[in-house]
Formats: C-alpha cells, structure tokens, sequence
C-alpha cells in the first residue's frame, strides 16, 4: 500500500510504525472471512481492510469524523485479521494509533465520554469493583434480566497451604478476576503447587493496563504496566523464573509491554525483560508436562466431564497459543468435544459487551451455538472476560479450564 501520512505525523515514532504496518497491506481481503463485525454487519467499513483505509485516509489528513470514529469502535480488535493476513500486517497495533489519533482530532458525545471515563476509571480499581459487584448481587433479584444476568453468583475458594518449593513463579491478581472468580487462581496455584512450584503475587501489582489503554486512555493504562513492572521487579531479581498469566487478555497484554513502553528510557529495559518472561499458565504446564502427568496418575479417581472448549481472541491470535489447553484438559481426562468456529470472537473483548451490547450479544449467542451443539457439560474458556459474558447467555457452567485440572 502506498502511503503519504501528513509530515507532522509522519516524522513521530507512531507514525512511522502506522507507515511500516500500512505499507504491509496487500488489499487482498482474506481478512473480510473472519472479521466478525464484517460478518454480521456486511459493511466494508467494519472490516480491517475497511477500518485500514480509513486509518490510513484520517493519518494522510482527511478531516476525521464521528463516523470514521464508530467504524473503529466497533472493531472487537480480536486480531483474527492478524492470524489470517497472509502479509503479516499488525493490525492490533495500527488501529491503537489509529484510535488514538481519532480521539484527539474529534470530539465523542458528552454521553460516550463519561461512560468510557467511567469504565476506564473504575473497572481497574479492584477493591472499588469488589465493593460493588456485592451491592450487585444484592440487588440482583430487583434488576432487569439484561443486567442481572452480566452478576455472576459468588465462588467458593477451597482453602489451601501450599507446600515451600524452591522454584517460584509470579501470578497476575489482575483487576476484575479477584472479585469475579478468586477461584481461578486459586485453582492455578493447588496445580502448580502440586508440580513443584510456588505461585506468589505481588501486593502493589494490579490491571495489566490494558482496559484504560484500549479506551483510549492510553497515559493511564501506561502507568498501569509501570506500576506492576515495579511491583514484579524485586521478586525478578530474587529469581522467580516466570510471570503466569490465568487471563489470556492479560497475557496478551503484559508479553507486548516492551512495544508499549519502548520510548520509555525508564522502563524500556524492564519492559521488555517482563514481556520475554512471562507465560500463559497453559504454557508452563505444558512445559512440566511429565510431571504433571505423574501427579495426574497419582491422585485418585478423575471427576472427567465432556467440554466444550473456547479458545479465547487473545490466546489463540494475540499470543498464538493452540491446541495446548485442550491437549491438557485431555490429558486429566476430560472428553473435548468439537466446537465450530473456533476461531470466531464470543463477542466479549474486554468492555466491548458493555459498550457494543448488539453486536457482542449477537457473537456470544453464535458462539454459544456451536459451543452447546455437542451438549457439553461443562464450557471451559481461558480469560474472564469470556468467562462472563458466555455464562450470562447459558445455563450450562462455564469455567476456567485450570479449575477442570
């Protein structure tokens, strides 16, 4: 794709990575076949090769409008297009500068203000979540099908004390995960404990970043790395071997810190050491695979279940995780069963479900679908995002896929 970015632009370091990812483009359309957007709303525009011209038009100098503006906010950036670009074009990172830019050059209505600040504000802050998604599930019974519905019930935690190995691992809280589903990582940390190694978080560690950023409040969601970044670096220097990620979103997240805070003098460094090493949890079991195998055999009889498994946008296209949960979760015993579109967004992308209602419910209620087809008895996901947003639309459980081990 030829390209003439006004001067201004061009000569900054967003606009020469936009120019080097819009130079890629081929036009070819094989991205049109698996945007989900495009398959439900048929509009060139809500495309990647839509939303790439566009980007492309607004960064050259074309007066940006509130259309150009809604085009990019319907993208679930699923990075499905990236999966299928036979050219290697990075879209997940053009339509960041691509929102960014917009966002400075056209004013939202006062209405889609205040909700992405409400979002971006609230959502990262843990105990302010924990405080009311409680008030929530007491008013659960007086709210509208709608809304109740988004209220998971409360988990119980089985208590645990874990055994002191000499090998040590750092896990993400996250943001959302701890008042949601505690019983995620605690999940992760009886299995890894049974393996031989500890998970251990860390206090001042938070939101991986990636809701303020990806509404557009990029400073904040910056900040929000730096922060862990700080929080995880005495317990790197002291030797832990990995950073575990239980959410594929936030997995997806942390492994590009060090493209996120790469003109960051300060951090660029750190960055890019946090990225290299962390993991998805699928990954490290994977890797101590023989011995998880033993303590598999060694624990007495299976409570095996037929599942149906959905590969979250973030583990299967923004770390190119796949066929590891599945090979684990057949390993323990569990019957997977086969799932269509596997490669199809369930609509959830963070707080699109709550900013794009229509469409994420469209794509929950197609993925759902094929999902119960084969009537499972239990759905397994990797990230609470998908987690979530699937359980409101089925009575059939839907659970972390550790929780299953």
């Amino acid at each position: 794709m030829q390209t003439n970015l006004s001067k201004s632009f061009r000569n900054s370091s967003d606009g020469q990575e936009a120019d080097s990812i819009l130079r890629a483009c081929v036009h070819c359309g094989f991205c049109l076949a698996t945007c989900p957007t495009y398959q439900i709303l048929g509009d060139e525009l809500d495309s990647p090769r839509g939303r790439i011209y566009l980007m492309k038009q607004m960064l050259e100098g074309a007066v940006v409008t509130q259309k150009t503006l809604k085009h990019l906010d319907r993208c679930l950036t699923c990075r499905n297009c990236e999966t299928t670009c036979p050219s290697g074009v990075q879209y997940g990172k053009l339509i960041d500068i691509g929102r960014k830019f917009a966002e400075q050059n056209v004013s939202r209505p006062l209405g889609q203000k205040l909700q992405r600040k409400a979002l971006a504000k609230f959502l990262p802050q843990t105990k302010l979540f924990g405080s009311t998604l409680k008030l929530g599930r007491m008013a659960k019974p007086f709210l509208p099908d709608s809304l109740a519905n988004k209220i998971p019930s409360v988990n119980t935690v089985q208590s645990h004390l874990a055994t002191k190995h000499s090998r040590k691992m750092i896990a993400l809280a996250g943001c959302v995960q701890p008042a949601l589903a505690p019983q995620i990582n605690a999940a992760a940390t009886r299995v890894m404990d049974a393996i031989g190694i500890n998970l251990i978080t860390a206090s001042n560690a938070g939101c991986c970043g990636a809701v303020s950023f990806h509404l557009n409040f990029q400073e904040d969601g910056l900040d929000a790395m730096r922060r862990n970044i700080d929080a995880w670096w005495p317990h790197i220097e002291a030797g832990a071997e990995a950073i575990v990620m239980t959410a594929s979103g936030c997995g997806a997240t942390v492994k590009e810190y060090g493209h996120y805070l790469k003109n960051d003098p300060a951090y660029a460094e750190k960055a890019a050491r946090v990225s290299a090493l962390t993991r998805d949890l699928s990954e490290v079991l994977l890797q101590e695979e023989a011995t998880l195998r033993i303590w598999l055999a060694n624990r007495g009889p299976k409570d095996t279940r037929r599942v149906s498994f959905h590969s979250p946008c973030t583990l299967q296209h923004g770390q190119k995780i796949t066929g590891v949960v599945e090979a684990l979760l057949t390993v323990a015993g569990h019957t997977l069963l086969p799932v269509s579109e596997t490669n199809l967004c369930c609509g959830s992308a963070g707080t699109y479900s709550l900013l794009e209602p229509e469409i994420s419910t469209q794509l929950r209620d197609r993925k759902l679908g094929h999902l119960n087809q084969s009537e499972p008895e239990v759905i397994a996901t990797a990230n609470i995002g998908c987690l979530t947003h699937l359980q409101s639309g089925t009575s059939t459980s839907v659970r972390h896929w550790v929780e299953l081990l």
